[in-house]
């Protein structure tokens, strides 16, 4: 008999007891007679046989004590990614509290994703960079456990979700930066559509599919309108938040005849490599040129200089994520977090 045929029935027709019995000794043992239990699992130990298979057990139960993170980026995003680690240190907080494990499920193939979240033996998802495709959410909702959306730029307002207002946050950046006198202002973008990256034209950003993007942008917009600053002027190069095209994004602004004066990053990851890039051609921040991030992650506040931020509650929005999960969220649930303008060394008044 091979190890893949063999059951708990064969364990059970081998000792000579009944498949309860067997069932006991490995599930309830204190109620089985010792040499009944001694036999059983030599029986078992000989036929290669460990035990009823978990899985069954916990699908039985109607709980799995596991909460499943999604997003369409790869595996390695979760570590290396600054906004992900924190996330996912919240997330990990809340679970440990909880009595939960996590399940990472990824997939950069759309097909594979979904074939992850079909499969994924959770008691309910987090969804994490899924912003654009609905069809993902549907295969959530079908598998009809609970799940939250870490974004609040659905437009279908029945998707549970936890977030920041993005417009706000970024409209407070820009106004922070107009107030300091810059009016030669650029940003460097999240995507707004899957691999792509160069300068956007408005047509681009209008056609965002990403709610993120479209909205920090809208409020870097709307900040800067407000000192009368003409938008459709202002230079917006889109990167893929990753140091190649925010570096590709850094050589075009500046081989332009007037260069900025501030940038906006609509991550501190940007922002961060946008450092590094300016500090290795001898361009001096604040002196030259100012530079804002979005997101608050810890390395922020350890840049050189430090990095102005707007900073939203990243661990506590994996915390209140995995709860509403552990709650049962509903259809409807929406909650949003307050955001904080944090100014650092990185911004200042510019030099002409």
């Amino acid at each position: 008999m091979s190890n893949k045929a063999i059951r708990l029935a064969d364990v059970a027709k081998a000792a000579g007891v009944s498949q309860g019995t067997a069932s006991n000794v490995f599930s309830r043992p204190q109620i089985v007679r010792e040499e009944v239990r001694e036999r059983v699992r030599a029986v078992a130990k000989e036929m290669g046989y460990n035990g009823p298979d978990p899985r069954g057990r916990m699908l039985r139960a109607g709980k799995v004590n596991a909460i499943g993170v999604v997003t369409s980026e790869p595996l390695s995003y979760f570590f290396n990614d600054p906004y992900a680690r924190v996330l996912m240190e919240g997330i990990t907080e809340a679970c440990d509290a909880g009595g939960a494990g996590i399940s990472l499920v990824s997939s950069q193939n759309r097909e594979e994703l979904a074939w992850n979240i079909n499969s994924a033996l959770v008691d309910g998802f987090v969804l994490f960079c899924l912003e654009g495709d609905s069809r993902l959410i549907e295969l959530t909702r079908e598998r009809t456990l609970p799940f939250v959306a870490l974004a609040l730029g659905f437009e279908d307002q029945s998707i549970p979700a936890i977030g920041v207002d993005n417009i706000a946050g970024a409209r407070m950046m820009a106004r922070h930066v107009a107030e300091l006198g810059h009016r030669r202002v650029a940003i460097l973008s999240l995507p707004f559509a899957d691999d792509r990256f160069g300068p956007a034209s408005m047509d681009d950003v209008h056609a965002a599919i990403y709610a993120t993007s479209s909205d920090r942008i809208a409020g870097y917009f709307e900040g800067l309108a407000e000192f009368g600053i003409d938008t459709a002027k202002v230079p917006v190069f889109e990167t893929q938040n990753d140091g190649q095209t925010t570096r590709a994004g850094l050589e075009y602004l500046f081989s332009q005849a007037e260069p900025p004066t501030a940038i906006l990053a609509m991550s501190d990851r940007i922002a961060l490599d946008a450092l590094d890039w300016l500090r290795q051609r001898g361009i001096k921040v604040p002196l030259d040129v100012s530079v804002a991030g979005f997101d608050g992650v810890p390395e922020a506040a350890l840049s050189s200089p430090p990095l102005t931020t707007v900073a939203q509650p990243i661990a506590e929005i994996g915390r209140r994520a995995v709860k509403a999960i552990l709650d049962g969220a509903s259809p409807g649930y929406r909650e949003m977090l307050d955001l904080e303008l944090v100014v650092r060394g990185s911004t200042a008044t510019p030099k002409n």
